[in-house]
C-alpha cells in the first residue's frame, strides 16, 4: 500500500468509493461537496494493487487545527489498514505543519447505528476522544459527534 498527495486523475474514483458506500454516504449533495473540495483541500490516496483505494481529506480551520473532511475506503478493504494508513500520514503532514489539534464528526451514539458505532471505534482505537455530542448541526435525527486528537503542542 501506498499513500500520496491525491491528483485531479484521482477524483473519479474517490467519486466512486463514496457512491459504493451510501449506508455512510448517502446523502448527494454531501458527495457532490466532499468531490468538488478534494483539489482545493489538502487530500490524500491510498494505492493498492495500483488502484485508488481510499481517500481522506482535511480542513484547516486555525494554524492549530484541522478537521478531517472526508474518510472513505472500498468496503472490500475496511479493516486492513487503508483507513489507519491515511490518518497516519494526514497526521504526521500536520504534526510538520505544527498543527496541534485534529478534529473529526461523525454520527453520535444517541444514533444506534451499527456501521457509524464502528466508525467510532476506529476514530477511538487511533487516539481520538468524544468532545460533545449536538443535535444542532445536522439535526436531531443525526446528532453530531466531535470528537478530537492531539497531535502536539504549539510552543
Amino acid at each position: 500500500m501506498k499513500i500520496r498527495r491525491l491528483e485531479p486523475a484521482d477524483i473519479g474514483a474517490c467519486e466512486r468509493i463514496l457512491h459504493a458506500l451510501p449506508e455512510w454516504f448517502g446523502i448527494e449533495e454531501s458527495n457532490r461537496a466532499y468531490i468538488r473540495d478534494l483539489d482545493t483541500l489538502l487530500s490524500y490516496v491510498a494505492i493498492v494493487d495500483g488502484e485508488v483505494a481510499g481517500f481522506l481529506s482535511l480542513k484547516h480551520h486555525f494554524p492549530t487545527a484541522s478537521e478531517i473532511d472526508v474518510l472513505a475506503v472500498e468496503r472490500s478493504l475496511h479493516r486492513r489498514g487503508v483507513g489507519r494508513a491515511l490518518v497516519e500520514r494526514a497526521e504526521a503532514g500536520l504534526r510538520a505543519a505544527g498543527v496541534a489539534l485534529l478534529e473529526v464528526k461523525t454520527l453520535g451514539p444517541s444514533n444506534p447505528d451499527e456501521g457509524y458505532r464502528k466508525t467510532r471505534e476506529f476514530y477511538t482505537a487511533l487516539g481520538f476522544l468524544a468532545l460533545e455530542e449536538t443535535a444542532t448541526q445536522w439535526g436531531p435525527d443525526n446528532p453530531s459527534l466531535i470528537m478530537v486528537k492531539v497531535l502536539g503542542s504549539r510552543t
